[in-house]
């Protein structure tokens, strides 16, 4: 490919990903992969830069574009190089016109911005997110050792926070890795490592992982634990949950019970485990405003609408996990969100509603004290924001 027609695709793809987020279809990531698919031809070289090209568009227009065009057109207005592309060449995207108007740069929509700012984030946080992530991955103590670990991975550094944590060079091919094809190491934000340490889990504890997805904050209860005590993944995604078992597999944490959930219906297939929990961790379902990094495009998906529907799942989870906890056990609420209403705000009413429940300290190696519990942002720790508070049971 040409490298003006590298432009022309890229244009093609953010049309995609602009519909798909007007529509909620599917993520950019999926329809750049479908994309090539189709296209046999492109090399590895034309997707990476075309890849560049569409991922610059996505972080550089904080509303959703008008379309393709309007959004590569706000990122060659800075490059000059990138604008003289726009050549009406064979297979390239035609001139630029007096008169076209191109998208708007900015960090996010301005009423999600004005949810940020009640939130307490302020502007020098802003650029953090929507950075590049770093790659970071968990060591399964199990079967590793941290030194073993980045001693055997070109460019690996121990995380900044994440006891468990290693820092990978952006590109790594960590499936290609014999540790991770052996169980030693797990893809995981730092962030992520770090708010499940909130949960406290240990050898000879009941655990229940509420929201479990793929199994991520599972692996690491696991690992925490040791192998003994009783740990249930439960969600009603049963794509997501079925991806935990190969995974639980390679990490040799065979003690899990997973349980897919009838939407609607959640405490029917719980409800052998009422009142006998040591620990429920929560990982809601929310807007994702913290991951902006890894999923640039998940800015333009969001509606007031859609956040007032996050919002009651996130209270109807809480309800539910308290009925799960044991007298004096634990119930460990996490969204990777860093709007109030979503995280300190949720939590706050859940206590206030709830009498006896009380919000315990946190001792976690990054994050600031907000309200209720703690929040990691982009900015301050470098991982994906987070809010975590781990809320005691009456005894």
């Amino acid at each position: 490919m040409t490298p003006s027609a590298r432009l022309q695709a890229a244009i093609e793809l953010l049309d995609a990903i602009i519909l798909a987020a007007r529509e909620s279809g599917a993520a950019a990531d999926t329809l750049i992969a479908r994309y090539f698919a189709e296209r046999r031809y492109a090399g590895s070289g034309d997707r990476r830069a075309v890849r560049e090209h569409v991922y610059a568009a996505i972080r550089l227009a904080g509303e959703r574009p008008a379309n393709g065009r309007a959004a590569m057109l706000a990122v060659a207005k800075a490059d000059p190089a990138l604008a003289a592309l726009f050549d009406g060449s064979a297979h390239g995207p035609a001139p630029i016109g007096d008169k076209e108007v191109a998208a708007t740069p900015g960090v996010a929509p301005g009423w999600l911005l004005d949810k940020l700012r009640v939130s307490g984030l302020g502007p020098e946080e802003y650029p953090a997110l929507i950075d590049r992530a770093p790659l970071d991955i968990r060591v399964n103590c199990a079967r590793a050792e941290m030194a073993a670990v980045i001693a055997a991975i070109p460019g690996a550094t121990a995380s900044p926070h994440a006891p468990d944590g290693v820092r990978l060079p952006s590109g790594t091919q960590i499936e290609q890795l014999d540790l991770w094809r052996d169980g030693a190491i797990e893809v995981q934000d730092e962030g992520s490592q770090i708010v499940t340490l909130a949960a406290g889990a240990g050898p000879g504890m009941t655990a229940i992982d509420l929201c479990a997805g793929a199994g991520g904050k599972t692996l690491a209860l696991a690992a925490a634990m040791q192998g003994e005590g009783r740990l249930i993944a439960a969600d009603i995604d049963r794509a997501r949950l079925s991806r935990l078992a190969p995974r639980a597999a390679r990490a040799g944490a065979t003690t899990i019970d997973t349980r897919l959930l009838n939407p609607g219906h959640e405490a029917e297939k719980l409800a052998d485990l009422g009142g006998a929990a040591d620990i429920v961790l929560i990982d809601a379902p929310c807007s994702g405003t913290g991951t902006w990094r890894r999923n640039p495009e998940a800015r333009w998906r969001l509606t007031p609408t859609r956040i007032d529907r996050l919002m009651a799942t996130q209270a109807g989870l809480i309800t539910l996990g308290a009925t799960l906890v044991k007298p004096g056990g634990v119930l460990v609420y996490i969204v990777c969100s860093l709007l109030d209403d979503e995280g300190a705000d949720q939590v706050t009413r859940f206590i206030a509603a709830h009498a006896g429940w009380r919000a315990l300290p946190i001792d976690l190696p990054a994050g600031r004290r907000h309200g209720p519990g703690v929040r990691l942002t982009p900015y301050h720790d470098s991982t994906d924001g987070f809010f975590v508070a781990r809320l005691q049971s009456p005894c």
